[in-house]
């Protein structure tokens, strides 16, 4: 895999000034995924935002790793129903217009 596109482990963590230790217990509870090439991690630029935001709520408002992943499923439930509100909202159009 080619690495030009993925950001190394160890430089987030010195450009952030967070401890590698939190990026691996980020990944042992599934918040993120590394890949890890030739004995280093690398994190995928699509997940920076999510990261950004895990690392804000944990340093920042001093939430743990536990309350970060309640917080991460209710936000994906609530995006997901807002998308189900969309997607109703679209059909009752169809009717809407017929009367």
């Amino acid at each position: 895999m080619e690495t030009n596109y993925l950001i190394a482990v160890d430089e987030f963590c010195a450009n952030h000034k967070i401890e590698i230790s939190f990026i691996s217990s980020l990944q042992q509870t599934g918040l993120i995924e590394i890949t890890t090439i030739k004995d280093a991690g690398y994190i995928d630029p699509n997940q920076l935002l999510q990261l950004e935001k895990i690392i804000r709520l944990y340093y920042e408002f001093d939430i743990n790793l536990e309350g970060i992943e309640t917080i991460n499923y209710l936000l994906k439930r609530m995006n997901s129903m807002q998308d189900e509100i969309i997607s109703l909202r679209n059909k009752l159009r169809i009717y809407e217009t017929e009367f």
